[in-house]
């Protein structure tokens, strides 16, 4: 790219505002659990952008930057979660103050939480009371979070929902957000194939047929200009790599105000919090080593790279019969299940099927919620169990152990092997735990790390390297 084709398409990107303020249409993904924090979030925001801290289960430090090992001093998963809690409250302030003293009053900084997450409200509220001004806006997905535009405006700071459709935003711009228009500070577009994490895919949409995201976003703009908000920008997150291949959104009447949220390419960066192995990894990707699945325990399809916890995720999946306690059309079979082997009956077919898992070693059968068997090793069983015992709560619902996190603390359903603690693995991970066997959220561009001549020869480039790059278009 020449430098005058360069000064041409920068000045194609113009200006944003968000949060109160012009900004470059560059926006730091938020990610989870130590992911992205203050620094990073400080450094986007010293370089003119959006830098985002991650407001999930953040990491906490102590004054000089050591690490503090997450430690649960209770016994029980509700007093846990209230450890996790203020855990998440300390860590948020501190990280705040961080991005605060790095931004050098430039750009804006936000704080991204996920509404499913256990007390998300209070730790939201906590922050925001416990560092004042010092977060511009909050991102939230992962589910309906009626209740942000009020929490947002309790504490004026903007709000920016993030939503996969525009009959989401619909939704829930006639329940709540209509009432606080002032505070809007933009509608994340979160392309449900694409962007890495937890995924907004509904029922109705096909995880094997991407769909285009134009016509997705174009439908967005069209409402929201219906309701007055042609000056609130949309925020285009997930698929997001290089900007000239954006070039036909900008200046584009049907996309309106328009920035683009990265998540995927500030992982590798010398800010990026995360451990040099994961780094490391992300420049040996191939196209298609990330995957679309849903193992998450809060039920959302999710994006990871396809290691060997996915594998075994996979593999354990598969490993299924269902039963009945009576024998019933074709099951016929009856399999000893428990302590007891009472009797649960299975099809012929299935029988053959479980006796050649039994002598490659998957000897242990665990019921799910939905009358199914899965069959584990011995030691993969005692690991599940262990992990759903040790629950902390860290979700609003959870599938893995059952855990809610209001009323009864329960979801009223049978924990379900099938799934996984996320809070243990998102932990391991962040704090140099080995890479293959713990979950690695990621986009499905990662695989262009390996094709970039920009990280050729093993470069790492500082956020600001990064921003000025990407507003080459590259």
């Amino acid at each position: 790219m020449t430098a005058t084709a360069t000064a041409d398409f920068s000045r194609k990107l113009k200006p944003v505002m968000v949060s109160g303020r012009e900004v470059f249409p560059i926006i730091e993904g938020g990610k989870g659990v130590g992911a992205s924090n203050g620094i990073s979030a400080g450094a986007f925001a010293a370089s003119g952008a959006v830098g985002t801290i991650s407001g999930v289960n953040q990491l906490e430090f102590t004054d000089d930057g050591q690490q503090i090992p997450l430690v649960y001093h209770s016994t029980t998963r509700r007093e846990k979660h209230e450890e996790l809690v203020a855990n998440g409250i300390r860590a948020g302030i501190k990280h705040a103050q961080w991005a605060h003293e790095a931004s050098n009053g430039q750009g804006r900084v936000h704080m991204n939480v996920l509404w499913e997450m256990g007390g998300c409200e209070r730790v939201m509220r906590g922050v925001l009371e416990g560092a004042p001004g010092l977060i511009h806006g909050i991102t939230c997905g992962a589910g309906m979070p009626y209740k942000l535009s009020e929490i947002c405006a309790e504490y004026n700071v903007y709000y920016h929902p993030i939503v996969s459709s525009m009959r989401a935003f619909r939704a829930l711009w006639k329940r709540s957000y209509s009432k606080y228009v002032e505070l809007l500070g933009s509608v994340v577009y979160e392309d449900p194939w694409l962007a890495g994490g937890h995924n907004g895919l509904s029922n109705s949409e096909d995880p094997e047929r991407p769909e285009d995201p134009y016509p997705r976003v174009a439908e967005l703009r069209r409402f929201m200009n219906e309701v007055g908000l042609h000056h609130v920008p949309i925020i285009m997150a997930g698929g997001a790599w290089h900007l000239k291949d954006w070039e036909h959104w900008l200046d584009n009447p049907e996309i309106g105000p328009i920035a683009f949220q990265f998540g995927t390419r500030p992982l590798l960066t010398e800010e990026s919090p995360i451990p040099a192995a994961w780094k490391e990894k992300l420049v040996t990707l191939k196209k298609g080593d990330v995957f679309l699945n849903q193992f998450s325990p809060t039920g959302f399809y999710s994006s990871a790279v396809n290691n060997s916890f996915i594998k075994e995720l996979r593999a354990r999946n598969d490993r299924q019969v269902p039963y009945s306690t009576e024998p019933e059309g074709y099951r016929t079979e009856p399999y000893g299940f428990g302590p007891r082997k009472r009797p649960h009956y299975v099809t012929p077919e299935d029988m053959e099927r479980i006796n050649q898992w039994v002598a490659l070693g998957f000897t242990e059968a665990m019921k799910t919620p939905e009358d199914t068997f899965i069959f584990v090793t011995p030691e993969k069983a005692q690991e599940i169990h262990t992990d759903q015992v040790e629950c902390m709560g860290c979700l609003s619902h959870c599938r893995f152990s059952n855990w809610k996190d209001h009323d009864d603390f329960t979801t009223g359903k049978k924990a379900d092997p099938r799934s996984f603690c996320i809070q243990k693995t998102l932990q391991d991970i962040v704090r140099g735990g080995p890479i293959d066997q713990n979950l690695m959220f990621s986009g499905h561009n990662a695989y262009k790390f390996a094709q970039d001549p920009f990280y050729s020869n093993g470069f790492v480039p500082t956020v600001k390297q990064l921003v000025d790059r990407i507003m080459t278009g590259y």
